[in-house]
């Protein structure tokens, strides 16, 4: 166990000569440079430490050869044992160093024998016997005239309140890296913004640095260093403009990180289901959080349904009730209070939920609900309603942005399916008949089992209807067809329109073989049909055929259009089947 009870050597004639405190997490440190009868004291102490440090000084020189009193800030746990410093003075050359704006508040102690020796007025450096102190401004980390100082021989910075921490044990040297949070715990609300940290890092991030002596904490070897800067800036200061009521450093601390985490998520990801599982997650710290699920209203009015079940791949979905009636709600002018409502899951299990409208885009009205379901009831605090409203203002932003996915592959979708169907009768065209069939000729002839069979279908005397009633009727006739078509097939077989009035339905697996019986109820249901403007029964010639194993396509329709002029042959309104 480390020797605390006398001075610690840290450097070429630097000590500390501070006091170990007994559970105190705010250790104040003194150090001491020996420089003869021109010795430096740095942040002499409080009442509180004065005694002690008073015998460790005795031990490396005598008190009287100390001529500089360097207080780095005003602070008591600085400056307050120095009206008994001032009563034990026998120099005459004795002197507080300090900055002109810190001597505006230690003069308060009506000092009788120490005068200022202020740094700005001496060109920022002190010269001693064998080295050569820089000072270094760096206003308001944390005090408007602080500064910290450098011994140019040693390499020691004498930081001051920068880089200390809040230590839950003392330990004179920080450890390892773990030491940041101490730092981290510290600076976050001690700092009052990370400008101003950033500013007094910068002031001596150049100097040759081998040691960094705090007020507070732990000393940080050179090693550590480096890593210990590059964390430092990353903080953010100032968390108690976080605070209405609520002060407390943890939780303030706590809100902070998830505030932050909430940024890096929405900066880190793209993929709307990466910035939602990150969110949930993020959520957890605070509240029982089960699932974070989203219904979002598109511009061409669809709605989608997004949900961790489904990895939030959207889905197009009807929303309940209580969704539709947030769906268009008018944004408030300030935010309403967070209403925790208790419902019914799909499984029927209580549940608590919030349903959070959302304005994706700055709208006027919601468009889109974010619905947040819970484990279990709980009080809502301030810092939860600050980052649920944070979290909103995400969503809003990644919901946005999923709806301009959705939109732009509907969009891809409707040209897609222009593309492949016949504009008229919204059966698939030719072209897509191509493309769809090479895969099941690939699987017909690898298995014999699968079966694939084709009806081609022609319009009897269609050439009459359109000369008698007009290209509308004939129109009409068509798209009556080609719903028929669609409604006695399976959504595993394909209708095609091949073109004017001749039609093809593909039948695939195990029906391929009863083609024929299909065609037959194909043909009864066209002659069960009945139009307003047309006197004359509409009946159909069909030709069916059953493919054979490694058979081209073009061999197979060719089949099948001779079953078909064979019925055209017979007498029309008929069924005929080729033979394999």
């Amino acid at each position: 166990m480390e020797d605390f009870s006398g001075p610690v050597q840290i450097a070429d004639r630097v000590w500390w000569v501070g006091q170990k405190q007994k559970d105190d997490v705010f250790q104040s440190h003194v150090y001491l440079l020996e420089q003869g009868d021109q010795s430096v004291l740095f942040d002499p102490g409080s009442l509180l430490t004065f005694d002690d440090t008073l015998a460790k000084i005795e031990q490396v020189i005598p008190f009287d050869q100390i001529r500089y009193f360097v207080c780095h800030h005003q602070d008591p746990d600085i400056t307050a044992a120095l009206p008994r410093i001032d009563g034990m003075i026998t120099r005459d050359d004795a002197v507080v160093v300090s900055h002109w704006r810190a001597k505006a508040l230690i003069q308060h102690y009506d000092l009788k024998r120490l005068p200022f020796w202020l740094i700005e007025e001496h060109d920022w450096e002190l010269q001693l016997p064998d080295r050569k102190l820089l000072f270094r401004f760096t206003p308001y980390a944390h005090f408007p005239g602080a500064f910290v100082s450098f011994d140019d021989a040693s390499g020691v910075l004498f930081s001051s309140d920068l880089f200390g921490g809040f230590t839950h044990s003392f330990s004179l040297y920080a450890k390892d890296e773990s030491y940041f949070e101490e730092i981290r715990y510290f600076h976050e609300h001690y700092m009052p913004s990370r400008d101003v940290l950033e500013f007094a890092l910068s002031q001596f991030e150049s100097l040759p640095l081998k040691l960094v002596a705090p007020q507070h904490g732990s000393i940080i070897p050179e090693h550590l260093i480096g890593f210990i800067f590059d964390q430092v800036r990353t903080l953010d200061c100032g968390i108690y403009l976080l605070a209405k009521k609520d002060t407390d450093l943890r939780r303030l601390m706590a809100l902070n990180q998830t505030l932050r985490d909430l940024t890096r998520s929405m900066v880190m990801h793209r993929d709307f289901r990466e910035i939602a599982t990150s969110l949930t997650e993020i959520l957890r710290r605070h509240l029982p959080v089960k699932a974070v699920e989203f219904y979002s209203r598109l511009d061409s009015g669809v709605i989608i349904h997004l949900t961790p079940e489904r990895m939030y791949h959207g889905v197009l979905a009807d929303p309940p009730v209580s969704v539709r009636e947030r769906l268009g709600v008018v944004k408030p002018e300030a935010p309403l209070p967070l209403q925790l409502k208790r419902s019914e899951d799909g499984e029927g299990t209580p549940d608590w939920c919030w349903m959070l409208p959302l304005y994706p885009g700055q709208r006027r009205e919601a468009s889109a609900v974010a619905l947040l379901r819970f484990a279990d009831n709980f009080e809502q605090t301030e810092g939860i309603e600050r980052i649920i409203a944070t979290a909103i203002s995400y969503l809003e932003v990644a919901v946005e942005r999923e709806n301009i996915y959705w939109e732009l592959d509907l969009e891809r979708k409707r040209l897609f399916e222009r593309s492949i169907r016949d504009p008229l009768t919204g059966l698939y065209n030719r072209l897509h008949m191509l493309n769809a069939l090479q895969p099941l000729l690939n699987i017909h002839d690898r298995d014999p089992n699968s079966g694939l069979s084709v009806a081609i279908i022609d319009i009897d005397h269609f050439k009459q209807i359109n000369d008698t009633y007009g290209h509308a009727q004939g129109d009409e006739v068509l798209r009556r067809l080609a719903r028929l078509l669609l409604d006695d097939t399976r959504e595993a077989d394909l209708a095609v329109r091949l073109g004017g009035e001749e039609f093809a339905v593909f039948f695939v697996g195990n029906t391929a073989n009863g083609v024929a019986t299909y065609a037959e109820r194909i043909r009864e249901h066209i002659g069960e049909m009945r139009f307003q403007r047309l006197t004359q029964q509409v009946t159909v010639s069909i030709g069916t055929a059953i493919r054979r194993q490694q058979e081209p396509l073009e061999s197979l329709l060719y089949r099948a259009d001779m079953a078909l002029y064979k019925a055209k042959r017979e007498g029309r309104d008929r069924v005929e089947q080729s033979q394999v």
